[in-house]
């Protein structure tokens, strides 16, 4: 559900987030579904894929040393941060060792890293933040306090609503690291030229939100990483 929005953090409260707050007013009861359905879902899968994921994390733990979990602080509805859960795909040490972003070839990915990334599976650990409500099946992806921190005011607009495992902009854009790959400076890439091509989809999908366009994404998700 959505706050009121005299209850909305102050960076929130600008006239280019106000009419797709109040696109999203009008979806009351969608939006209501959609927590509903990302709760259901996330805990039927947590127990159905329990034993998937405990093969995973047995793998990880084998290929490379440290931890099976990847923990980083992002940003999700209201701007409030929280702890993302992700197989780690790359070296223990990887933050220190080169940008933010990925890039294709990046030597810290690991060899099963490779394949979890390949088709998404780094991603299950999510679940666990669908259901604490942290996060939604479908929704703008979770960024780190520093790119958050470049967002325009309309960009700010992605906000009103939990941050998303998948998108339109995640399908569309789903090869970013090959296009951040011949950056000189990938993270300053990313925030000048990838994110705002994302954010379009993203804030077009705020303003044409409905509960079955979100079940549509999710197909269109599996579809790709079939391809």
């Amino acid at each position: 559900m959505l706050k009121p929005w005299e209850q909305l953090p102050p960076s929130l409260q600008n006239d280019s987030v106000r009419p797709y707050y109040d696109a999203l007013s009008r979806k009351k009861g969608q939006l209501v579904c959609k927590r509903i359905f990302d709760f259901l879902l996330s805990a039927v899968l947590l127990v159905v894929l329990s034993p998937v994921m405990l093969v995973l994390a047995i793998a990880i733990k084998l290929d490379s040393p440290g931890t099976v979990m990847f923990r980083q602080v992002r940003v999700t509805q209201y701007g409030k941060e929280f702890r993302i859960f992700k197989f780690r795909t790359m070296v223990q040490n990887a933050p220190q060792l080169g940008t933010q972003v990925t890039v294709a070839g990046d030597s810290r990915i690991t060899r099963m890293g490779h394949l979890l990334r390949r088709c998404r599976l780094d991603e299950l650990p999510q679940l666990l933040n669908i259901l604490r409500g942290e996060m939604s099946f479908v929704g703008t992806r979770p960024e780190v306090p520093k790119y958050v921190a470049r967002y325009t005011p309309q960009m700010m607009a992605t906000l009103l609503l939990p941050a998303g495992v998948t998108s339109q902009a995640s399908i569309l854009y789903k090869d970013e690291d090959r296009l951040l790959s011949a950056a000189e400076n990938a993270d300053e890439t990313y925030v000048q030229q990838v994110l705002p091509g994302k954010m379009e989809y993203n804030l077009q999908s705020l303003m044409e939100f409905s509960f079955w366009g979100e079940l549509k994404t999710m197909l269109d998700t599996v579809l790709a990483v079939l391809h």
